[in-house]
């Protein structure tokens, strides 16, 4: 019975929308040309490689930024450690659109 309902439908549906090739039929992939190959050549141009004094600059400003993101991760770290224990940290960071002191209670002792 589910075959007899499955084949009617599938009647319907194509009779109502009609198909199409798609793009994985073989009618579609006839319709196209096939590409052409094209030939590159891997020693058409020399190698670009950076100098050592670049390689240098970029080891040095990768160290300094690993530097600064430490203390931020150490910040916040210290800042969920303290949230854990009911204790509020004026966590704030360079950029902030509010200072630190913006987030002290007006009667803590801070």
């Amino acid at each position: 019975m589910r075959d007899r309902i499955a084949r009617a439908l599938a009647w319907v549906l194509s009779v109502l929308a009609p198909r199409r090739p798609g793009r994985h039929t073989a009618e579609h992939l006839a319709a196209r040309p096939a590409p052409v190959p094209v030939a590159v050549n891997p020693w058409s141009r020399p190698w670009t490689s950076p100098s050592r004094e670049e390689v240098q600059a970029f080891f040095l400003r990768q160290q300094v930024e690993d530097t600064l993101d430490m203390g931020v991760i150490r910040e916040r770290r210290r800042a969920a450690v303290l949230a854990t224990m009911g204790t509020d940290y004026p966590y704030s960071y360079p950029g902030a659109p509010f200072p630190a002191s913006a987030f002290v209670a007006e009667g803590s002792a801070a």
